[in-house]
């Protein structure tokens, strides 16, 4: 498959000209700065990063800053992001650089990949952006674009197809300097014209090149069939209070869902839920809701209940210190918004329908 004639210098042309250029991660060569933009870009949208990145840039600065702090304080920072196991790595990972390399980031792609974390187009991101190494990135909306214009029909669902496509994107690699424009072009074209469905392909900059537009079928690239199979899985939550307000958290296992963040006991049942309480603990039930992740729906029961102590491992944690914890999302909302005031009697149980 030949490379088309042009293309880098296209995309460098049109980046420059019409590419994002107000997020707050651009413009500096800073590796730590890309390396938590990039992190956080992981199935994540900018929408959702522009909130969160300035936050955590206040309270974590720097690596060594980050490497020092408890992961607890990592995962606070983080929560409501989603997708938990990116902070643990993010955590280890400056430890690793701190303790490692020297507080300084490597600066080559190979070495970059080898830090917890970081896969192959995260590595060649930093290099690229900060020190301009000729390395070719591959996320998902970049895997989109060059299927598109290279006309890459094999089945991306098979690791050798992807290896191939790797070839074929270190094929299109400009010279040293373009790099960091070139990088970001792609970026920009995958996330606001060469899009999944609908791409406007004539305000692309490589319309002329790409074999997909040529065809009249850019939606039937890049092409992969395993599709993602979903499951589903129903969880009951007991919000547990004592007499003075304050909330049972634990923490959570790992591996496993929400692993390692502070949470309201989760049980496989109801009646599960109420066997770890005493037994004429009064309970009153939530309305159920849904919480979606990649791989699974789950179905959340809130049921709560006030009590003076729980036979469990966890702690009681006052209205001012449970927000400064790493926690679900669901589990934050839950509390955030509480659920109608419990009777102050201790037996007996309501359950609403």
């Amino acid at each position: 498959m030949t490379p088309p004639a042009g293309f880098a210098a296209r995309v460098v042309r049109w980046q420059r000209s019409h590419g994002r250029s107000h997020l707050p991660w651009q413009g500096t060569r800073d590796p730590y700065r890309v390396w938590l933009s990039e992190v956080m870009l992981q199935q994540t949208q900018v929408a959702t990063v522009l909130d969160y990145f300035p936050r955590f840039l206040a309270r974590f600065p720097d690596v060594s800053t980050l490497a020092a702090a408890p992961l607890d304080d990592v995962l606070a920072s983080w929560s409501g992001l989603g997708y938990y196991s990116r902070a643990r790595n993010l955590h280890r990972c400056a430890q690793v650089v701190v303790g490692q390399h020297g507080g300084e980031f490597p600066h080559d792609a190979a070495t970059l990949e080898t830090l917890p974390g970081i896969g192959r187009s995260t590595a060649a991101a930093i290099a690229a952006f900060c020190f301009g190494e000729r390395a070719a990135i591959l996320d998902g909306n970049v895997k989109r674009v060059l299927a598109r214009v290279l006309g890459y029909g094999d089945d991306l669902a098979s690791a050798r197809h992807v290896a191939q496509l790797w070839t074929h994107a270190e094929a299109l690699l400009p010279k040293r300097e373009a790099m960091p424009a070139y990088t970001q072009g792609l970026m920009d074209l995958g996330a606001t014209v060469c899009l999944a469905r609908n791409p406007s392909c004539l305000l692309c900059p490589v319309h002329g090149l790409c074999a997909a537009a040529a065809q009249g079928k850019p939606e039937a690239y890049p092409v992969k069939t395993r599709k993602l199979k979903r499951s589903a899985e129903a969880l009951w939550l007991l919000h547990a209070r004592d007499a003075r307000g304050a909330v049972w958290l634990e923490k959570r296992p790992v591996p496993g869902v929400w692993a390692g963040l502070y949470c309201l006991p989760v049980f496989a049942s109801r009646d599960e839920l109420q066997g770890a309480l005493p037994a004429r603990a009064r309970l009153e039930d939530g309305e159920p809701f849904v919480h979606v992740l990649t791989h699974k729906d789950l179905h959340l029961h809130p049921v709560r209940v006030r009590v003076r102590q729980l036979r469990r491992e966890g702690a009681w944690f006052a209205e001012g210190e449970w927000p400064k914890l790493g926690l679900p999302a669901p589990v934050r909302a839950l509390l955030q918004a509480g659920m109608l005031p419990l009777p102050t009697g201790m037996h007996g149980r309501t359950r609403s329908s």
